[in-house]
């Protein structure tokens, strides 16, 4: 008998999809995964033990939906002994203590472990899965693998280069050398700070711009925690950052002779010898296990499925994906690719495959319809969702209203709602607003420590639209299309409650909405 869902992978985002899944009791799944325990990829990685995922115990609040802003750990789960913050007090904990919190959580969901998966093939609307000599068939497919292929650049001479996945993590087996690192991503500064006391140059080369998270708001971008090399570099402490292409690695005695082309200055080459290569390039997703009857196409340089608003592959129907993999949906934009923003993907995917499978609604909460009592609510849930506030310009929560009623969605992707809408056959509504938490405009090309650069005052709702830093944005769509957009002022402390500067503007937008429905203009 066909089960209703199998998920590849018992990570993160394949347990908190489970957890979801066992929670309703309502249909037959199974997880599958190769390895014999829960989150077996941090085993391994990161490589040098310490997760850079915050974890904030003591936040001065007893809201737990609030909290989880600071906690970049946990899954969602009803049981308050499930928090990651009871696990540890480190600020960026160790990656065993994962390993213990993802047994935990994983207690009581269907998992078969030792179960590796090396073939998926799909017919007549059903997939079969393959695991040695057993196999399974599904209705609907979830891959949650994670990116577990080691992302290789074309360069002649790559495989003479360890890999971040097998090279030493002991600075004494660099002593006294020359080391070329390449990549710029957090694990190429990791490994450069973890090297820096043994080495005598160490070279981050890549041929994108180092980006700065604290910058951009991508947490995937280099990290402060991780940018001590920047200091050795700028401050001519012997290390320096590379911009450009490596041309070719090849033997040089018992080192290597690198050439590479500097970006910056027209294109040069010169040819650069190290006693180490360290290829720190990141993952990409493993697609070998579908055969030609399911294989799903790649996108972004081959390192992801390429996904619908669904979170399900553009040309194999019912096979869908979690996690990081699922990043493609707000790459590098938002929080997709991490446990703190895909937790709260992976529920909207479990909203979207009920409502797409089973037609049961998104769940939503009746409103009276008017303007007071809208914004109301709207300002109840900016001031301590944590799913806008992960999945900034993502998630939004939609309030629609009907000539009967309103109601109240949350989390849905914005991309979605577009796409599809929330009718439901007692709830044809005429008015729809989309709620999110947004940067800015050009947020990411401003630094946010540059006292020069003026900034808007929290007091004045009229110039709240640019504002750079992170503050709600609620857009009102009729017949389809946004038609008018009201931001509300930041706040230094994110409380977007004070009476003048928040709430009244707010319902005088709902107002000027409900009332007409026919300005298409920006109403700030």
């Amino acid at each position: 008998m066909a089960l209703d869902y199998l998920i590849i992978g018992a990570g993160p985002a394949g347990l908190q999809l489970a957890g979801l899944l066992e929670r309703d009791g309502e249909r037959d799944y199974l997880v599958l995964e190769g390895a014999g325990r829960p989150g077996a990829f941090f085993e391994r990685f990161p490589r040098h033990r310490t997760l850079i995922s915050i974890n904030k115990p003591r936040t001065g609040s007893d809201d737990p939906e609030l909290n989880l802003r600071l906690d970049w750990n946990s899954l969602l789960s009803d049981d308050p002994e499930l928090r990651f913050t009871r696990y540890t007090q480190r600020y960026f904990p160790d990656a065993d203590v994962m390993l213990r919190y993802l047994a935990d959580f994983a207690r009581g969901l269907r998992i078969e472990y030792d179960t590796r998966v090396t073939r998926v093939s799909r017919d007549g609307g059903l997939f079969t899965v393959e695991a040695g000599e057993r196999s399974w068939q599904a209705r609907r497919l979830i891959v949650a693998t994670g990116v577990s292929r080691a992302y290789e650049p074309e360069i002649p001479g790559f495989e003479l280069a360890e890999r971040y996945a097998e090279m030493s993590v002991d600075p004494q087996d660099y002593l006294d050398q020359r080391v070329l690192i390449i990549g710029k991503g957090n694990s190429a500064f990791e490994t450069a700070e973890n090297l820096m006391e043994t080495t005598t140059v160490i070279h981050v080369a890549g041929p994108s711009s180092v980006r700065l998270a604290w910058r951009t708001h991508y947490v995937g971008h280099l990290r402060a925690v991780n940018n001590n090399f920047l200091d050795t570099y700028q401050l001519k402490s012997a290390n320096a950052i590379l911009d450009g292409t490596v041309k070719s690695i090849e033997r040089d005695g018992d080192g290597f002779r690198v050439r590479f082309g500097f970006s910056r200055v027209d294109e040069v080459v010169k040819e650069l010898h190290y006693d180490r290569v360290l290829a720190c390039t990141g993952f990409r997703f493993d697609d070998s296990i579908f055969d030609d009857s399911c294989r799903p196409e790649l996108t972004i340089r081959d390192r992801f499925p390429a996904q619908t608003e669904s979170w399900e592959s553009v040309n194999v129907p019912g096979l869908h994906f979690a996690g990081t993999i699922g990043q493609v949906r707000d790459f590098k934009k938002s929080t997709g690719g991490f446990i703190h923003g895909f937790r709260y993907a992976v529920r909207s995917l479990h909203r979207i495959l009920e409502l797409t499978y089973a037609a049961t609604p998104w769940p939503a909460e009746k409103l009276d319809a008017a303007p007071k009592a809208l914004a109301d609510a709207v300002i109840a849930r900016v001031n301590r969702s944590s799913a806008l506030w992960q999945q900034f310009g993502f998630l939004a929560d939609v309030v629609t209203v009907s000539e009967s009623d309103a109601r109240y969605h949350e989390e849905v992707p914005v991309d979605w709602f577009t796409a599809h809408g929330l009718s439901t056959p007692d709830h044809d509504y005429r008015h729809a607003f989309a709620v999110t938490l947004e940067y800015g405009p050009d947020h990411d090309r401003v630094d946010p420590f540059d006292i020069t650069v003026s900034r808007i005052s929290q007091d004045t709702p009229g110039q709240a639209h640019d504002a750079a830093y992170l503050h709600p944005v609620v857009r009102y769509h009729r017949d389809g299309e946004v038609t008018a957009t009201h931001h509300l002022a930041e706040n230094l402390e994110n409380r977007w409650d004070r009476p003048d500067v928040h709430v009244a503007p707010l319902v005088a937008f709902l107002a000027r909405c409900l009332g007409t429905g026919r300005e298409s203009r920006s109403l700030t």
